[in-house]
């Protein structure tokens, strides 16, 4: 256990953003899983745009690295251009 207040305190803080990163992160996947799922154009031209600034949040604040969220944009427009 930690012997210093400052110590304690970064143990509290580190807890809550690790939840909310979590959060957010299953959050982007469950959005990827359902657009996978959509078979509408105009639908999924606009919930690519959501997925692609959700993407790009999770990148800025280090939850994800920076080529994965490259990674993971391309994957989905791969699948928008898929779509007929």
């Amino acid at each position: 256990m930690a012997n210093h207040k400052s110590a304690l305190k970064r143990i509290r803080s580190s807890e809550k953003k690790k939840l909310q990163n979590r959060y957010q992160h299953k959050t982007v996947r469950n959005a990827m899983r359902d657009f996978k799922k959509l078979e509408d154009k105009k639908t999924a031209t606009k919930r690519f745009s959501e997925i692609v600034s959700m993407i790009d949040k999770l990148a800025k604040n280090n939850v994800i690295h920076q080529n994965k969220a490259a990674n993971l944009k391309s994957k989905i427009n791969k699948h928008l251009a898929s779509i007929s």
